[in-house]
Parts: structure tokens; C-alpha cells; sequence
């Protein structure tokens, strides 16, 4: 029997959705899972797709290595942490010095960085693949992290499965060891961001001008024709106009007001604090995740407090409120790229932030018009914060006064805005020559003898207060 070109372990949702992609762009791909009925029912069910002839199913480690041609190429897709190292340390003893393991789950970037050291001089890549499903099957963005030799060898098949724009797969590496699954950490931290966002503004429709679901979807619809063009207000319109087929309601009214995460966006957050690299919108949209869970807590809070007030604000025109999403979403972004541009030089990665932008253009969940402009913007100077390029200054010109509006008509109204009110004070911190830390560091010298900077240059100063 002819040999496979690839391994694959992990039929999961993703995993055979990946697997039957790469069998669908004419590659021969062996595959594993630990449930030897699961292998046998993805084999028996891509029959259905005509694909069955490309997948070789194996029901032992053993015989998924001798199934793929050397030097092997196989793709781990298990759950991130414990499982990952379980299954290197139960694979690598079957492969042979050339044998290259490709962990394509959402790992954090630490444990991929320990795990390519370990792996010494046997070939090892950590690769983010965002898109979910759909985008597994059909095309997602592949961000690479690990030696370039390593990716040469397999990109071929990598950009092949990738999601396209306009004749260029969305498929790059992006540097040494973890640096491709960091960049999907921060994708994700972004898509939080955006996610958060939007269902700000949803609940402004709702709650403040009170709108019921379908006109909402119409509305972003509408939307998704314009700047705020993107995979994210696509499907808000159509989720926002779907009806429950047992009930008759619109969806949104019988879905749980509970937002579920796998931890992504937790790592971006965290790894945010140690770089010192400001993302206020992606904290803010971790931390309403974590405050959705809380129902009782809230309805407690309600029964206390009593709910929002009831008045309506009428006088919000739909124009405003899509401003005010771009303004946000700008700033969300801005702050995404300026994270990996401080890890690119913590971590001595040199991550290619216009490349990066490209990838992002179709296949993800973040995918948008916006990125072809990032793209350009980034490229004629990779080291400047996005919203200070012109064709994201000219937006924020024109919109924040919308944002601001926004979110000053909600914070009136008891409407919870964190995501957009977070990227407002980002960008009026931004915009604001002279801050006001000054008074931060004479408490710190105050209490605790810090020392200070001054005006004339001097650093290392003290006030005339002595120890407090």
C-alpha cells in the first residue's frame, strides 16, 4: 500500500476536520485516535466525501508510524497541556531521528517553548491553527513556530490546506520555538476583544433602545457591507436573527447569558502583564467572561441594587453605535499588534507583523477588510502603533467622539460596556502628551524612597517630604 504523506493523531472535532482538508488537497494522511471505533468511523464516513482512498486508518501508535513515509511528518491534535506530553513521550520512541512531531492544538506558547528544547535536535513544531471547524476542513490560518527547516519541510502541505486571499495562503512561519502558537494566543485575545465588543453594542441595541433580535440582525448586516466588514458581524447578524425551531423565539432570548473560553485569551492577558504591554479592551473582554459565569451573583446584585434604569436612549442613531465599533475595534487591534511587537523583542523572535496581519485576512475568526489595511500599514513601519497609521488615525478622528457617546449613554443608562469604555481610556491615555504618573511616583518616593525622574533630566531624585 502506497504510503501516507502525513500522520495525524487526535479525530476530535478539529482533528478529523484537518485531517479530511488535508486529504482533500490530494494528500495521503495517516491517521490515529485512542478509540480505535472513532478511526474506523471518520474512515467510514469520509467515504461519503470520496476522500476514504486518501486516509489511511491505523489502529495502533506503531502502525500509524509505519503507515507514513519517512522522513514523518505527524500531527498531534489533542487538548493542550498533560495530553500533548503524554502523547510525544508515547510517540517519539517509535520515530526516527529525521521524524518531525507537529503539536497543532492550542498549546501555550511556555510549554511549546520547553517542549522544542527538549526535543533537542529532533525536528519539533508548535503550530497555531485558528478558524474552527469550518475553517479546518476548508481552509483555516496557520501561524508556524519552530525551526525554519522544519517548516520548509512541511509547508508546502500546510499553505496547501490553508485558507486563500486573493492567490496567497494564509499559511507563514513566524519564528523560533512557541512564537506560532503566542500569535495565536494573541489572535485569540483580539477575537475575545472583538467578540466582547460586539455584544456590547448588542446589548446597547437590546437593553437601551430596546430592539428585538431580528432588527439587531439587520443592522449588522447592514454593517457587515461597510468598514466593520468581518467574519465576527456576519455571524452576529445570523445568530441574532436565527429562531429557535422548538420555541418559536428568537435564539439569543433561550441561549444562557454565560460565556464559555478554553483559556487563550486567560494566557494573552497574563503574558500581556509580563511583557508590561498594555491590551485594557482583551483584559476587560477575559474578565467579562469570567463575570458572565457569575448568574446568581448577578442576580443577587439585581435583587440588591435593583436593575439599570429604564430609560430608553432613543436618541442614539445606529451611525453612532457602528463608529463607535470601529473606533473600538481599531484600538483592540492596535493594542494586539503592539503586544507582539514588545514579545517579538523580549523573545528575540523578529515576528513579521505585516505577514502576520496577511494570515489573518481569511480563514480565522478575526478575519476582516480592516486587515488588508493593517497589513499595509504595518509593512511601511512594522515598529508604530496601528492606531497612529493614517488610515486608522483618520477613523479615530472621525469616530471616537461616537465611541465616547457610546459609552457615556451606557455607563448612564446601567448598561456594562468594559471592552469599549477599556479601549476608550486606552486611547485617550494615548492621546494625552502629559499623564498624570507623576503623582504616582512621588506617593512611591513618598513611602518607599523609589526615586523619581525630573523635567531637567536628572533621574534618581528624591522629594523634599524625606521618608514617609
Amino acid at each position: 500500500m502506497e504510503k501516507a504523506e502525513i500522520g495525524l493523531i487526535g479525530l476530535g472535532t478539529m482533528g478529523a476536520a484537518l485531517a479530511s482538508n488535508i486529504a482533500d488537497n490530494g494528500f495521503r494522511v495517516a491517521v490515529w485516535n485512542r478509540t480505535t471505533e472513532v478511526t474506523r468511523k471518520f474512515h467510514a464516513d469520509s467515504d461519503e466525501e470520496d476522500l476514504a482512498e486518501q486516509i489511511v486508518p491505523t489502529e495502533s501508535l506503531e502502525d500509524l508510524v509505519a503507515a507514513v513515509a519517512e522522513p514523518r511528518a505527524i500531527i498531534l491534535m489533542v487538548p493542550a497541556g498533560d495530553p500533548v506530553d503524554q502523547q510525544i513521550a508515547a510517540l517519539r520512541p517509535l520515530l526516527g531521528p529525521d521524524d518531525m512531531i507537529i503539536d497543532a492544538g492550542n498549546a501555550n506558547f511556555h510549554d511549546t517553548n520547553r517542549r522544542a528544547r527538549d526535543a533537542g535536535d529532533l525536528p519539533y513544531l508548535g503550530i497555531g491553527v485558528s478558524g474552527g471547524e469550518e475553517g479546518a476542513r476548508f481552509g483555516p490560518s496557520i501561524m508556524g513556530g519552530g525551526k525554519r527547516e522544519y517548516w520548509d519541510r512541511v509547508a508546502h502541505i500546510l499553505r496547501a490546506i490553508a485558507a486563500d486571499h486573493q492567490g496567497e495562503a494564509c499559511a507563514t512561519w513566524m519564528g523560533e520555538e512557541g512564537a506560532g502558537h503566542f500569535v495565536k494566543a494573541v489572535h485569540n485575545g483580539i477575537e475575545y476583544a472583538d467578540m466582547q465588543m460586539i455584544a456590547e453594542v448588542y446589548g446597547m441595541m437590546r437593553d437601551g433602545l430596546g430592539m428585538d433580535a431580528a432588527a439587531i440582525g439587520d443592522i449588522f448586516g447592514r454593517w457587515n457591507d461597510g468598514v466593520l466588514q468581518s467574519y465576527l458581524i456576519e455571524i452576529s447578524g445570523k445568530v441574532a436573527k436565527a429562531v429557535d425551531p422548538e420555541s418559536g423565539q428568537p435564539m439569543l432570548e433561550v441561549i444562557v447569558d454565560a460565556a464559555g473560553q478554553k483559556g487563550t485569551g486567560r494566557w494573552t492577558a497574563i503574558e500581556a502583564q509580563h511583557l508590561a504591554a498594555p491590551i485594557p479592551a482583551i483584559e476587560a473582554a477575559v474578565v467579562a467572561r469570567n463575570l458572565s459565569s457569575r448568574r446568581d451573583e448577578r442576580a443577587a446584585g439585581e435583587a440588591l441594587f435593583g436593575p439599570a434604569p429604564e430609560r430608553i436612549a432613543k436618541d442614539l442613531p445606529m451611525e453612532m453605535l457602528e463608529g463607535a465599533l470601529i473606533a473600538g475595534k481599531i484600538l483592540c487591534y492596535a493594542q494586539g499588534f503592539a503586544m507582539i511587537s514588545a514579545a517579538s523583542k523580549q523573545f528575540g523572535w523578529d515576528l513579521p507583523l505585516p505577514e502576520i496581519a496577511k494570515v489573518w485576512r481569511a480563514g480565522c475568526i478575526i478575519r476582516s477588510t480592516m486587515l488588508d489595511d493593517m497589513a499595509w500599514a504595518l509593512g511601511e513601519d512594522p515598529n508604530r502603533n496601528l492606531m497612529f497609521a493614517g488610515y486608522f488615525a483618520d477613523h479615530l478622528k472621525t469616530h471616537h467622539r461616537a465611541l465616547r457617546r457610546v459609552v457615556s449613554l451606557a455607563a448612564r443608562n446601567g448598561i456594562a460596556m468594559p471592552a469599549l469604555a477599556s479601549g476608550l481610556a486606552y486611547f485617550d491615555t494615548m492621546r494625552t502628551a502629559r499623564g498624570t504618573a507623576n503623582m504616582i511616583q512621588g506617593q512611591r518616593d513618598f513611602f518607599g524612597a523609589h526615586g523619581f525622574e525630573r523635567f531637567d533630566g536628572r533621574s534618581g531624585q528624591h522629594g523634599p517630604w524625606g521618608r514617609g
